[in-house]
């Protein structure tokens, strides 16, 4: 479609973030990333490599500590001065060695692990965005842009976080752990079994722990998703705002939004502020455990000075992955939650779709039909009530009556935003529903009451729909709608930047540029939804000039409340309770006393 966008009323339904807060983590949902992470497996693998080097080499070093102290330190007397000092300094260039390697392979596995989780999230990320370009109308009607914002920064960052320092540390942990036990063991099993009694109390607190922490972390995104909804609206609607002196009433709104956050948050905190600490004192228990019983071992004899100390730098490191382990958790538990809400996102379909095999329009006339068509936004709610309707091509329609009479919704459909609940539209003799959407958009220009300006430059939104036209062509089009003149009086001519939704350019001068935009598209048929009604007299008569230009030749809907953009019209068809009640010129409606066009024509 060229030129913008017609919106319609949306229907009632399930909206993005409405479910409940009782989740359950459906780990199958983790497994739709693995698609995405598969490019970068080489990078996975390799710093999973170098992870496992740092793992052994951080193993190692204790026990080179302990025999150290044990052959070198205690046992001097046992050993000359030269051949201790030779065995210290072998042992001390071992351990700056293994620690010259552990920081090589650290800074590789954080590289590597930074490239492969920046690709997938740009992505997924880049995937989101191109989905939503595809879905229809009807999914933006029930979904605010705040919740849609949600899933493209707060959710995908969360998965970042996750897949950046969340799944090989999950891997080096378990290693850690296996690696720790093992050597414990062969060390002094007795000692090491009686150490490992403080992992089922770990396990058990972390299965207390997890369903609890999963749905705060899903409040905690459903209300930042609501806080977004409300600030996205608030900027938006701030000249509303101010105008009715709203703003102690929205700041009040927001704080309330703000204050569910806040408390949705303060509850994840307390949550994990408390698992924390427990995990601490469970470690400390291990700790304690070592230096009672290894102590009394150490006393009996049963047990070296060396191994002591070793077994506390092991007992200190074994805790250390399962707190990890914890921290890890409640990364893993906040992006099961974006994932989740991410695929949610990914999985809706459009309700407009074409056929899978379906060919373009070709080079339309514009002879426009609705035959029997009825149409409702709720399936529950019809709006259009068997609507026929024949234009030629070439001719003028214009369509009027009352607010919510469904003159909208009849453009919605001839754009197919939304398909027909019965009944078929055709142009040319092609039905539209078998034509790709693609070719019928090339071919129409919509110019709405308030059309939408980009941020960018004026030659930017004049050229938004051929972005390959030249400068001639641009001026050309400006030209043809009387927006040239006004446009050189801008700072910059066409590169005056006109700011976001063209906050720099008056009413007028804004549809005056979306005409442009039209107008260089040259469409096959042109829709002009109130193009007239918000702007000034003098900014009125450039555009009906404009229209001149625009509708020769070209079929053309016109919806507009002012007699003068619809008294000239080929065809006048008036609609009312969505349907079809009057149809004529402007003169043969007129002489129908007491008709509807009539009372409008008087109001």
């Amino acid at each position: 479609m060229r030129g913008g966008t017609v919106g319609g009323p949306g229907p009632m339904g399930h909206r993005l973030d409405t479910a409940a807060v009782e989740v359950k983590v459906e780990y199958r949902v983790i497994a739709r990333i693995i698609p995405y992470v598969r490019p970068y497996l080489w990078h996975l693998l390799a710093a999973l490599l170098a992870m496992i080097v740092v793992t052994i080499s951080g193993l190692i070093t204790p026990y080179l500590e302990a025999v150290a102290i044990d052959r070198y330190i205690l046992n001097a007397g046992q050993l000359d001065g030269s051949a201790r000092l030779n065995g210290i300094l072998r042992l001390a260039l071992i351990y700056l060695g293994l620690n010259i390697v552990i920081w090589l392979s650290s800074y590789a596995q954080t590289l590597l692990v930074a490239i492969a989780g920046q690709q997938v999230i740009y992505a997924l990320r880049q995937k989101m965005f191109a989905h939503l370009q595809k879905l229809s109308f009807s999914f933006f009607d029930k979904t605010e842009t705040g919740r849609i914002m949600t899933r493209l920064t707060n959710d995908v960052n969360a998965l970042s976080e996750f897949i950046s320092s969340g799944i090989l540390n999950v891997i080096n942990d378990a290693l850690m752990l296996g690696g720790i036990v093992l050597i414990m063991s062969s060390l002094n099993w007795r000692l090491a079994l009686l150490t490992f009694t403080t992992f089922p109390l770990m396990l058990y607190v972390a299965t207390r722990f997890r369903g609890r922490m999963q749905r705060a972390y899903h409040e905690v995104r459903r209300k930042a998703a609501t806080v977004n909804v409300n600030l996205a609206e608030s900027i938006s609607g701030v000249r509303v705002t101010q105008s009715f002196v709203r703003e102690g009433q929205n700041a009040q709104r927001f704080d309330e939004h703000n204050m569910d956050n806040m408390q949705a948050n303060m509850q994840a905190a307390q949550l994990n502020s408390a698992f924390g600490p427990l995990m601490e004192i469970l470690a400390a228990l291990g700790v304690s455990i070592v230096i009672w019983y290894g102590g009394t071992l150490l006393q009996r004899g049963e047990i070296t000075f060396g191994v002591v100390f070793a077994f506390l730098r092991y007992v200190g490191r074994f805790f250390m992955p399962i707190r990890d382990l914890s921290q890890v958790y409640n990364v893993w538990q906040a992006a099961t939650v974006s994932v989740d809400r991410i695929f949610e996102l990914l999985d809706q379909v459009p309700t407009v779709e074409d056929a899978p095999d379906a060919p373009d329009l070709p080079t339309l006339k514009g002879h426009i039909r609705f035959v029997g068509v009825d149409f409702g936004y709720d399936p529950a709610l019809p709006i259009l009530h068997q609507i026929n309707l024949d234009i030629p091509e070439g001719k003028v329609v214009a369509l009027v009556g009352p607010t919510g009479a469904g003159k909208s919704s009849m453009i919605n459909l001839l754009a197919r935003f939304y398909d027909p609940t019965a009944g078929v539209i055709t142009i040319d003799g092609c039905d539209l529903r078998r034509y790709t959407q693609k070719s019928l958009h090339e071919q129409l220009g919509v110019v709405l009451q308030d059309s939408f300006i980009f941020s960018g430059t004026v030659r930017d939104n004049i050229s938004y729909g051929r972005p390959t036209a030249g400068m001639a062509e641009i001026i050309a089009a400006a030209e043809d709608v009387n927006a040239h003149e006004f446009i050189l009086r801008l700072p910059a001519g066409y590169d005056t930047e006109v700011g976001e939704r063209g906050a720099r350019l008056s009413l007028g001068q804004r549809q005056l540029i979306a005409l442009a935009r039209a107008m260089l598209c040259r469409p096959r048929i042109l829709i002009l939804d109130e193009a007239t009604s918000s702007v000034d007299a003098y900014t009125e008569v450039l555009i009906q000039r404009a229209l001149e230009t625009l509708l020769r030749g070209r079929t053309a809907i016109v919806i507009a409340h002012r007699l003068s953009t619809i008294r000239h019209a080929d065809s006048i068809v008036v609609i009312n309770e969505g349907r079809i009640v009057q149809q004529g010129t402007h003169a043969e409606l007129m002489q129908n006393m007491g008709g509807l066009y009539q009372k409008l024509s008087d109001h």
